[in-house]
């Protein structure tokens, strides 16, 4: 039997750690919650989870280190899986109450304030999954837990890579494959079985 992939919940201030630590052993990760850069540079998986302010949670991230260790993997080819904030902050800018800060740039795009009756975005909703998702397999009809008032509305990053909408008010990105980097607006941790088969998807990618 193969050993469980070693995957790292960056733990930089601001996620949900401890529940993405759980859900993530539960999918048969051998996971861990650290702040250390060689552990979350070398690991088979790399986890960012994100809440809060998209400016917030960029100064943590550097202050953290983290963002030239999301550069570094990336540059790699090794996998890393951004969650909520922990999306958003993959796109080169977010706006929030009028202020515009750079993200990582992983992706062009901009995350910018839903326009919906109701605010924020909390609870199940559908997805429109493309064609073919790995991430999504054997889950494209089931729904998934959000909480957020801010999303990218437009992508303007590779054709190459797949992109999964959902729709609060208007059409937003809620989930995104490019290579080594997967990440969702939603939480798979807070999403029951149906979030715990994509972290077993994303877990059985990295496993290869």
């Amino acid at each position: 039997m193969a050993p469980e992939p070693r995957v790292v919940v960056f733990d930089y201030g601001f996620g949900n750690v401890r529940s993405c630590e759980n859900s993530l052993i539960r999918a048969g990760a051998d996971a861990v919650i650290s702040s250390d850069i060689g552990s979350a540079r070398e690991a088979d998986g790399l986890v960012v989870p994100g809440v809060g302010a998209f400016a917030a949670c960029m100064a943590g991230l550097r202050s953290a280190g983290g963002d030239q260790v999301v550069a570094d993997r990336i540059a790699m080819g090794r996998p890393v899986l951004g969650i909520c904030v922990g999306m958003q902050i993959m796109f080169a800018n977010g706006v929030e109450h009028g202020v515009d800060t750079a993200g990582l740039a992983m992706w062009p795009g901009t995350v910018e304030r839903l326009s919906a009756p109701v605010l924020p975005h909390m609870g199940w909703n559908t997805v429109e999954v493309p064609s073919g998702s790995q991430l999504f397999s054997g889950a494209t009809d089931d729904r998934f837990y959000f909480v957020h008032s801010y999303a990218v509305l437009n992508w303007s990053g590779s054709e190459i890579a797949q992109r999964t909408t959902a729709q609060h008010g208007e059409n937003f990105v809620a989930a995104v494959e490019d290579g080594p980097l997967w990440a969702t607006q939603f939480h798979p941790e807070k999403s029951g079985a149906s979030g715990a088969r994509l972290l077993s998807n994303w877990i059985a990618e990295i496993s290869k």
